[in-house]
């Protein structure tokens, strides 16, 4: 699958043209909240090929809204000349993040999260060139699991050679482990991750000549001690930076829609619904939003956001376009402006083939509620949640504003309309 970034020449070629480095580029854009040794940073871009790693969790079947920024940031850098590194945390799953963690990690077993990272592979490749050479010479991008070199370790050895390097004083005081300690308590298994994720960084520093890693704000101390293991394991030279943890205007966490999280796999969630997330973002937010998840260059932003009120639809348009393009594709694009069009028209035509579609055989239909269809419709997660959307008056059928969520859904044989609020809908297909 080649790579398709809208905007992304231009973006990295104004930056260039105005004298930006990786580095100053990261930070124009809102991706940098800290980072270690900036100077050296600096100096290790100008000089030969940087490679950097983000991990990411495989615990689901999909990444989500939240890891865009991630791979933003190694898309960047590739298209800077440098090598990114998209690392599967195959390994460390297995053990758990208690980072911003109230409770233990559910256990998930080593075979579905290798699953995990094949549905995964395609959603990289939208963002990252693996094959090499398509900006300019770039070198190409790793995708690695650490479960290949983790599950390898002796415990012994690893115990010896790698965690005489940690003071058990230093990480009782990190707040990760500590605000556990005070509350649900931390398990020996987790109390171990920040030793196997600095143990990751060291191992890439060995075989890939990896000198920066990258991730979330919350991720800063795990990050640090990777450098530190480094300096004081190979007295190497290596670098964290961190990006701040994205909440909305209104304080809630990003890509969170309707308390479901915004999915980049199309069916967890359908590329109309991602579509109409962006297009209906916070106006305080778009700005924001148009430097963190698209290449358009700051010259096209600064022009699309210069006015506000009804002049920033323009710019929320282009939002939604650009990131589903990056995520889905230009066709995907297409196909969920013409499924909008067809919903908001003022008499949305359920015949057209664009409006996004939920198959109900029709020995499934026979006995549900009303609330089972918009269960069914991804609309709703629940029976409870059904009842009160529908008391509030959110729900509707073909038009019809939804009373009685219990009623038994009968369609005739025809395609039915289901509307959640003003702008979510689902059409309800029967098939044999």
């Amino acid at each position: 699958m080649t790579s398709t970034l809208p905007g992304a020449a231009d973006s990295i070629a104004e930056a260039r043209a105005d004298g930006l480095g990786p580095l100053e580029y990261l930070q124009s854009r809102g991706y940098v909240q800290d980072v270690s040794d900036p100077e050296g940073l600096r100096r290790a871009f100008a000089g030969d090929v940087v490679t950097a790693y983000v991990g990411f969790d495989p615990t689901a079947p999909s990444l989500h809204v939240g890891h865009m920024i991630g791979m933003m940031m190694l898309a960047s850098l590739q298209r800077f000349g440098h090598r990114p590194i998209a690392l599967g945390g195959g390994g460390t799953a297995l053990v758990g993040d208690p980072s911003g963690k109230t409770a233990t990690r559910a256990i998930v077993s080593e075979d579905e999260i290798r699953a995990n990272l094949e549905r995964m592979l395609p959603q990289f490749s939208r963002y990252l060139d693996f094959a090499g050479g398509r900006w300019d010479g770039n070198p190409p991008a790793l995708l690695l699991n650490n479960a290949d070199w983790l599950l390898a370790l002796q415990y012994i050895p690893f115990l010896r050679d790698i965690g005489r390097h940690f003071s058990v004083n230093e990480m009782l005081a990190a707040e990760t482990y500590r605000s556990r300690l005070e509350t649900t308590g931390l398990n020996f298994v987790e109390f171990n991750y920040r030793m196997v994720q600095a143990y990751d960084f060291l191992h890439l520093f060995r075989s890939e000549g990896c000198a920066l890693q990258m991730g979330g704000s919350d991720q800063w101390g795990n990050i640090v001690a990777g450098v530190e293991l480094i300096r004081k394991a190979d007295g190497g030279h290596a670098f964290a930076l961190v990006c701040p943890l994205l909440t909305t205007a209104s304080g809630e966490k990003m890509g969170k829609s309707e308390g479901n999280s915004l999915w980049l796999d199309p069916e967890l969630t359908s590329p109309y619904d991602f579509y109409q997330y962006w297009i209906n973002v916070d106006d305080a937010d778009v700005e924001r939003l148009l430097r963190l998840y698209t290449f358009l260059p700051e010259s096209r932003i600064d022009n699309l956001t210069r006015a506000g009120g009804e002049a920033l639809r323009e710019a929320k348009q282009t939002l939604a376009r650009e990131v589903t393009a990056l995520t889905h594709g230009k066709a995907a694009v297409e196909a969920a402006e013409a499924a909008t069009r067809a919903l908001f028209s003022g008499a949305p035509d359920i015949d057209d083939p664009s409006i996004p579609t939920t198959e109900v055989s029709a020995d499934q239909s026979a006995g549900m509620s009303l609330a089972d269809l918009f269960i069914a419709a991804g609309l709703v997660s629940s029976r409870g949640e059904a009842r009160r959307k529908a008391a509030e008056g959110a729900l509707w059928l073909n038009g019809e504003r939804v009373s009685d969520i219990d009623e038994a859904f009968s369609s005739h044989g025809e395609d039915t309309l289901l509307r959640f609020g003003k702008k979510r809908y689902r059409r309800i297909r029967l098939v044999s």
